[in-house]
């Protein structure tokens, strides 16, 4: 089951996308009390948000390699985590803003985990349980703005930076699906999640003994080699076939275009 926001005039509509359709539904999506509200809408007819409004973000750090013998034979003891601010989430079609002082940003397309229900100290043989859905996402990343000492979180989280979409699909094998991306038409990544370093079950096990996620918490699952620098101009497609294409297109902060 495929879900999504959208809107349509001035009002935000929650449904479920099937082909060129969308049913609206009422009701929290992360529980049994939803229900289709009989308004049926064209995907033609309206503009996609960002599927979910996130709890908050949690991004991995380098967590691919580019063939299966090149997994460590050890995992790290501690993966490298980072968040994400919910006000750098847009949606497809929007544009990506360069900040201010620089002229390329890196594209990084990613499998994204969506929480569905409150987890705390989950083995990693149950981890699945407790994930509502996927969807693709795009962590925008300026590491010009990383600290010398190897902090992230500026370069992570400026607005625009984390494009989500464009649905959340409930019926996925997260450990059989290609993560793509294309830059102006040119295909840059193309990885099965099988080369992730640290895997979505040892990752998400790991989180819960840190915190507690709540439904709604979005989990990046890393970026497949080959992302690089792009500029104002440039359209990126983050893909995940079984769930759909990601479109964003990059342009420079209002402050550069003045200058």
């Amino acid at each position: 089951m495929k879900f999504t926001r959208f809107t349509k005039g001035s009002s935000v509509y929650t449904g479920v996308l099937s082909e060129n359709t969308i049913q609206e539904i009422n009701g929290d999506i992360f529980g049994d009390n939803w229900e289709y509200t009989g308004q049926i809408f064209s995907v033609t007819d309206v503009t996609l948000l960002a599927p979910i409004k996130p709890n908050q973000i949690i991004g991995i750090g380098a967590n691919y390699v580019s063939k299966l013998e090149d997994r460590p034979s050890e995992l790290p003891k501690i993966p490298v985590f980072f968040f994400k601010p919910i006000s750098s989430v847009i949606g497809p079609e929007e544009d990506i803003i360069i900040p201010e002082g620089i002229e390329k940003v890196k594209f990084e397309s990613e499998l994204a985990i969506v929480i569905g229900k409150e987890a705390k100290n989950v083995p990693e043989s149950e981890v699945l349980d407790y994930v509502f859905g996927y969807t693709v996402g795009n962590d925008v990343t300026a590491p010009q703005f990383f600290h010398q000492d190897g902090h992230w979180t500026i370069g992570k989280s400026f607005d625009t930076f984390t494009p989500l979409g464009p649905v959340i699909e409930t019926e996925l094998d997260p450990f059989a699906v290609n993560v793509e991306a294309r830059l102006n038409g040119v295909e840059k990544q193309n990885s099965a999640t099988e080369l992730m370093i640290i895997p979505i079950r040892r990752m998400v096990s790991y989180l819960t003994k840190v915190m507690t996620l709540k439904p709604g918490d979005v989990i990046l699952t890393g970026s497949p080699v080959g992302a690089e620098f792009v500029g104002a101009g440039d359209k990126i497609e983050c893909k995940i076939k079984e769930i759909g294409t990601l479109r964003n297109s990059f342009v420079l902060s209002k402050e550069q275009v003045k200058s």
